[in-house]
């Protein structure tokens, strides 16, 4: 695919295939409807800054709407009531479906929220894989559960029944995925969805709802619909929803969880991080340079769980700076239509500003700027768009601001320390722990240190998830876990049913 740059903003929209731009409905009870609020949002592309596509802002009669579809179809429709084998095989279908529109995906992505295609290439095949691991799991579902009381006096039937109307709010960072990763396992439980796609990301999902409707999800089971930060609010407190799954900032996140414990309603927040990578004594430069654009810059350092804060030791404080400078300036930014391209722009104007502030903030704090820091230099129609320059910052201290908030922006903070152990107590110093690294050529230390780190997840000498493992934060980071049975464990109710042992 090459880059349209050479075209003019509107030109380099027109050029591409993107089924979907102007939109004036919402999903509901199968089908597309027209939307009841005349209110529209535009939506913009974070390269350029013009807009070119838009969506209703939902109201509540909206929401009522696309809840009351997925209350009938629990209550009342096939879906709940299938063999679990049965749902497995339309998420596998879907699966299909979705990477055949990889490409269009893709690029309503990246005109969404900047990322480059280089990262949004890959969204369709990975939310495939999600939908067919949770297809994976339906066996576990099918098999009676009966547990012999300890008395020997009778016996129980553990039934796993689907929790219900799930809502699920999605962020922009990642608007596929992180969506089927709440989806798969909802739809293999037996749960319907209504899903509130983030306002910077509103078009990019409705190549989810196309793959299951072709694959003959039944009517009602999957609703969306489209709306501000308000209507994401009604819907959490929908007197109708059973359970509500959100990705997003830890302010939000804590909002959800007051209002969810005030009802007694589960949920599953996965919020925002600040993760450390310590670098070992004994690590090797070349793995550390090999992984780091992708362990801790990931999508323009727009990811929670990379590790921005790099503990370096200061034996070998300049060597590794030197090392994170390089790999760092080698990456290409620009255009993020350019396959070549790692790092895009910021996904809005806010977003830019905010990480700008926080560079300033740096700088203000005492910071050392060792790469980056300004605007970057970038041709039209480029010049307009939220980027910011890849940036390195040493001589951070712990106490300072840059040290201690999510960026969430390519911004690389390097912090010293004399010893592992004062390593390990400056990753454990944030109020998040959602991921981690540690890097050292002796992979047993490197373990001994990952078991010291309080974090969901740790990797060693790399980081990725795995959609058999859980993935979740603690403290700040976020309530409950993603992926892996455990995951799939969050959309389902439990009831025991007590009887006598049956005689032989």
């Amino acid at each position: 695919m090459n880059s349209p740059a050479a075209l003019a903003p509107a030109e380099r929209i027109d050029a591409l295939p993107l089924p979907f731009r102007h939109v004036d409905d919402i999903f509901v009870d199968g089908a597309w409807v027209r939307a009841d609020s005349s209110e529209r949002r535009g939506v913009i592309d974070p390269a350029t800054a013009q807009e070119w596509g838009s969506v209703p802002v939902g109201n509540r009669a909206d929401l009522d709407a696309a809840v009351a579809s997925a209350r009938r179809a629990f209550d009342r429709g096939p879906w709940p009531r299938m063999a679990p084998s049965e749902r497995a095989a339309v998420l596998r279908r879907a699966a299909d479906r979705l990477e055949q529109l990889a490409e269009p995906l893709s690029l309503t992505n990246t005109l969404e929220n900047g990322t480059p295609v280089a990262e949004s290439g890959g969204a369709a095949a990975n939310a495939a894989s999600i939908f067919r691991y949770f297809a994976g799991l339906a066996p576990l579902l099918e098999s009676d559960d009966v547990r012999p009381a300890p008395a020997g006096t009778h016996e129980t039937v553990v039934r796993r029944d689907p929790i219900g109307v799930c809502a699920l709010i999605a962020p922009w960072n990642f608007p596929i995925n992180l969506v089927v990763v709440k989806l798969a396992p909802a739809l293999l439980a037996g749960c319907t969805v209504v899903i509130k796609p983030a306002s910077l990301t509103p078009l990019s999902v409705r190549f989810i709802v196309q793959a299951l409707t072709e694959s003959g999800i039944p009517d009602g089971v999957v609703n969306v619909v489209t709306g501000s930060g308000a209507l994401g609010d009604q819907l959490v407190r929908h007197d109708d929803v059973d359970k509500v799954a959100f990705t997003g900032s830890t302010q939000v996140g804590r909002s959800i969880a007051r209002q969810c414990g005030e009802l007694l309603r589960p949920v599953t927040l996965e919020l925002g991080g600040k993760s450390s990578a310590i670098v070992l004594p004994d690590t090797d430069l070349a793995v550390l340079r090999s992984v780091l654009i992708r362990s801790s810059l990931r999508n323009t350092g727009q990811t929670c769980y990379i590790s921005t804060r790099i503990l370096v030791p200061d034996s070998r404080h300049d060597e590794v700076v030197e090392a994170i400078v390089q790999t760092v300036a080698a990456a290409p930014q620009g255009d993020p239509l350019d396959p070549a391209t790692i790092f895009g722009p910021s996904a809005s104007a806010a977003q830019q500003a905010s990480v700008r502030a926080h560079i300033a903030s740096a700088r203000a704090q005492g910071a050392h700027v060792a790469l980056g820091g300004a605007a970057p230099a970038l041709p039209a129609p480029f010049d307009a768009g939220f980027f910011v320059e890849p940036t390195v910052l040493t001589q951070v201290t712990p106490g300072m601001d840059v040290a201690r908030e999510e960026i969430f922006g390519p911004v690389l903070t390097v912090l010293r320390y004399n010893e592992v152990d004062e390593a390990i107590a400056l990753a454990n110093s944030t109020e998040f722990g959602l991921g981690g690294i540690v890097f050292g050529a002796d992979e047993r230390g490197a373990l001994q240190a990952a078991d010291r780190i309080d974090s969901g997840s740790v990797g060693i000498n790399f980081f990725a998830s795995n959609h058999a493992a859980p993935f979740g934060g603690r403290r700040d980071s976020g309530l409950g876990v993603e992926y892996g049975p455990e995951g799939l464990h969050a959309y389902l109710t439990y009831k025991s049913i007590h009887r006598h042992t049956p005689l032989a």
